[in-house]
């Protein structure tokens, strides 16, 4: 039944019979997933590392914690998530100054990993952006930062 609707008319009633900001937010993450992964093939990475081999490249030598944080992502998952970049050689982890912390950073290999994937996603993103335009890319952006901070928020008081 649902497979034979057109995409636009499944979509609306996505939206309108499951009004869930939940639901709604990972059926659209899962397909972004699916279409970075897709895109990002050639390079030999998923969107999810490509992700995190772009945060380490911004942040440099960073803990663990921090790289967590910034991804809203607990250690567990954060180090599973790391276990095949480290196995590859692209994302080096350090014990820190306490042994308790576990600094992370790019490798030369992961370095060069990222320079090869950067176009790819590069045509990804521009052509989603350019598909529905920089006006509603910023404004989806703000109103992404917003459920962000709201559900943060929440969490804090509890």
């Amino acid at each position: 039944m649902f497979k034979d609707l057109p995409k636009e008319k499944l979509y609306e009633f996505s939206r309108q019979a499951v009004p869930c900001v939940g639901f709604n937010t990972r059926r659209a993450t899962r397909l972004i997933t699916q279409y970075y992964d897709k895109m990002l093939a050639p390079a030999g990475i998923r969107s999810t590392q490509y992700s995190l081999l772009s945060l380490l490249d911004m942040m440099g030598e960073a803990p663990m914690q921090e790289v967590a944080y910034v991804l809203a992502m607990d250690r567990t998952t954060l180090t599973r998530n790391l276990n095949p970049l480290v196995r590859a050689g692209l994302v080096k982890v350090n014990v820190g100054s306490d042994r308790r912390s576990r600094p992370l950073m790019l490798t030369p290999k992961g370095k060069s990993t990222l320079e090869k994937a950067l176009p790819y996603w590069q045509k990804a993103q521009s052509h989603i952006v350019d598909e529905i335009g920089a006006k509603q890319w910023d404004l989806m952006m703000r109103g992404l930062h917003q459920i962000s901070m709201i559900v943060e928020e929440t969490e804090e008081m509890k």
